[in-house]
């Protein structure tokens, strides 16, 4: 059997805007790198698989799959046109996906969109947004050929296996910086720059759970639906995508729960201490009012006061406030309350 051509099987790989590979494998090994207007040759040849993958491609490369691969008007705007909810959509005997991927940019997360074309002999990959290039996929793929002579849901599988395995870097940063949160909330109150990051977290990890949480049903079709290029043996490794995708939507809610929980401490921690300045506060007035008292009586205007010509009145005024002030004193430190 002829593998590959000897005009392109020796050509190196065609970079037009927005291609990044494309290569033809059979039985798992590259026999040679494409030009995307090839692509239609190689993939009519038994037992051949093109796998191409484009990034943020013009409309031109799009249409010149779409007419090679016979690609639906439908797929093809979508792929065209990013912000597309995770989806599986079947257009005869071949299969469109969609799923999100998510990056850390700064302090934020940035989402991408991923659109995946699988049929027969082929599979394109288009990538929109914040999405780690899939050539480590495709090494990792190329190293065992034994695997990737499975075919294009195999392929299919590595992707998605891929972009799933990429979300845990995003939630272990985060989770890093929510327990020095928590640990902080436990020893003083939070601060307005705090709080407002707090909100932040919440909000994109509530993005990040609405954005894998359709792919678990798209998953679950994998796994589970009578579809077009997924073999039986495909399935469970389908099912181990869709329960990690299930323990990444927990992993999420926990996180959520401990930002919540940490929130809510942070109220409890400053009404403990507002609570505890005004038990100072009081004190020290009720302290304060005894002096207070006595002065603003022996301090009216009146002729006749008891004990104000008394010889040690002075002596016995004085006495009295410091034994009175005295014994509040000691009475709220036992307390507690200062």
């Amino acid at each position: 059997m002829n593998l590959a051509s000897p005009t392109v099987a020796t050509a190196g790989p065609v970079h037009s805007d927005g291609v990044i590979a494309a290569g033809v494998y059979v039985e798992g090994r590259r026999v040679a790198n494409i030009a995307i207007d090839e692509a239609a040759d190689w993939r009519n040849r038994p037992d051949h698989v093109v796998w191409i993958g484009l990034h943020e491609p013009d409309m031109a490369i799009l249409s010149s799959l779409q007419r090679q691969f016979q690609l639906h008007d439908l797929a093809i705007e979508d792929a065209d046109h990013a912000h597309q909810r995770p989806k599986i959509e079947q257009y005869g005997d071949a299969l469109f996906i969609v799923a999100r991927t998510a990056q850390l940019d700064g302090e934020s997360i940035a989402f991408g969109e991923t659109h995946l074309f699988v049929g027969e002999g082929y599979i394109v990959s288009v990538r929109h947004g914040a999405s780690t290039s899939y050539t480590r996929v495709r090494e990792r793929c190329e190293s065992c050929p034994r695997a990737l002579a499975r075919g294009e849901d195999y392929i299919l599988y590595a992707i998605l296996d891929f972009i799933v395995d990429n979300y845990s870097p995003v939630l272990e940063t985060i989770q890093d910086e929510v327990e020095a949160m928590e640990a902080e909330v436990l020893a003083s109150a939070m601060t307005r720059a705090q709080i407002e990051r707090l909100y932040l977290l919440r909000r994109d990890l509530l993005r990040l759970r609405n954005a894998i949480g359709p792919l678990v049903e798209v998953c679950r079709r994998l796994e589970r639906d009578d579809l077009p290029m997924v073999r039986d043996t495909m399935r469970p490794l389908f099912r181990d995508v869709t329960d990690h995708v299930r323990t990444i939507q927990e992993r999420i809610d926990s996180l959520r729960e401990v930002l919540a929980f940490a929130f809510e401490a942070s109220l409890l921690v400053g009404q403990a201490q507002e609570t505890a300045i005004s038990k100072k506060l009081a004190s020290w007035l009720a302290i304060v009012a005894v002096p207070t008292a006595v002065a603003g009586i022996y301090g009216m205007n009146f002729k006749y006061i008891p004990e104000l010509q008394w010889e040690y009145g002075y002596f016995v005024v004085m006495g009295l406030m410091l034994v009175v002030c005295g014994g509040l004193f000691w009475r709220f430190r036992h307390s507690g309350w200062l």
